[in-house]
């Protein structure tokens, strides 16, 4: 693997690939000592134009927990705000022997930028791009639907008739766009659940179908449901009445957390907006995955680092003693 950049041009065998590698990861995790010797000696820089607390400290713990040397840049307080360009940002970086560069950034497009500018010949991983992908994020729920199935039992396995429920601000949501991606490659079926006006204009061409009715979607039944963040930064309309409106009709409520069946799961991305798309009840119930979410991210980013940094080397020394 030679950059990240997103899900959909992931295939089911390499989906599948990083996702039995982070089981290798979290089986590590589980030991007294966690840290890996694998990637001493290299060096991955968290380049981050956006704010992050989740996504940023959990390549950092990942990169850390496999032994390397971790820089993190932030756009604020740096070069950055006076003006200076990615281009530049990149050839600094080059310059200091990046070996990968995992990168957040507010316009769609920029970590492809990156990786096939010939500026930089790190390893490329998108952190998330504008309203574009986030494809570890999708990699981490992925990793938590199937183990929440399939338990220990999970290494190989697809997530082949899953029914996954999508709800919330979909228009905004990168991590909505790689998990349609993702979940399709991997065999589920996906229901997008949303107001019309956060619904993105086109989306015939998605492996989705898409309702406007939460209380339908939960009555069809579902396995998983996952509410996205209304990510008011990113609005400059009014795209729902009120917030009490949006959560009466698409909040995740107790009355709706009763309503589904039983061995469905709760996910949410985070950081949630308690009282908004989840309620407290729902968000620290027995359903809820959030914090397997978290803890399932560091084994994910750890596999993906490993992948882009170690796994080739490790092929090559595999088929060197043959």
């Amino acid at each position: 693997m030679r950059h990240l950049l997103d899900t959909r041009t992931l295939s089911r065998d390499e989906a599948l690939r990083i996702l039995d590698v982070a089981e290798d990861m979290a089986d590590t995790q589980q030991r007294e000592v966690k840290k890996l010797p694998t990637l001493r000696g290299k060096t991955v820089v968290n380049l981050f134009f956006e704010d992050s607390t989740r996504t940023r400290i959990s390549f950092e713990a990942a990169a850390k927990r496999l032994s390397a040397d971790v820089i993190n840049f932030s756009a604020k307080g740096s070069s950055v705000s006076k003006g200076e360009s990615l281009q530049d940002t990149a050839q600094t970086l080059q310059a200091l022997g990046a070996d990968a560069v995992v990168i957040r950034h507010g316009a769609s497009g920029a970590p492809r930028t990156l990786a096939t500018s010939g500026w930089i010949s790190a390893g490329v991983v998108n952190a998330g791009d504008g309203t574009h992908e986030h494809p570890t994020q999708a990699l981490l729920d992925a990793f938590t639907m199937r183990k929440r199935r399939y338990g220990a039992d999970s290494r190989g396995r697809d997530l082949a008739g899953v029914r996954v429920t999508i709800v919330g601000d979909v228009l905004h949501s990168r991590v909505a766009r790689s998990n349609v991606w993702l979940l399709d490659a991997l065999g589920a079926d996906v229901t997008l659940v949303a107001p019309p006006t956060l619904v993105p204009q086109d989306v015939s061409a998605w492996p989705v179908r898409v309702r406007y009715d939460l209380d339908e979607a939960i009555a069809g039944g579902l396995d998983v449901l996952m509410m996205l963040r209304i990510q008011a930064e990113r609005m400059n309309a009014a795209y729902f009445p009120t917030e009490r409106e949006y959560s009466r009709r698409w909040g995740l409520d107790s009355g709706r957390l009763a309503a589904l069946g039983p061995g469905s799961i709760v996910m949410h991305p985070g950081p949630m907006n308690r009282g908004l798309e989840i309620s407290a009840d729902a968000a620290d119930s027995p359903r809820s995955t959030v914090l397997d979410q978290v803890t399932n991210g560091v084994s994910v980013r750890m596999a993906v680092l490993y992948l882009l940094l170690a796994g080739n080397d490790a092929r090559d020394e595999k088929e060197d003693a043959r």
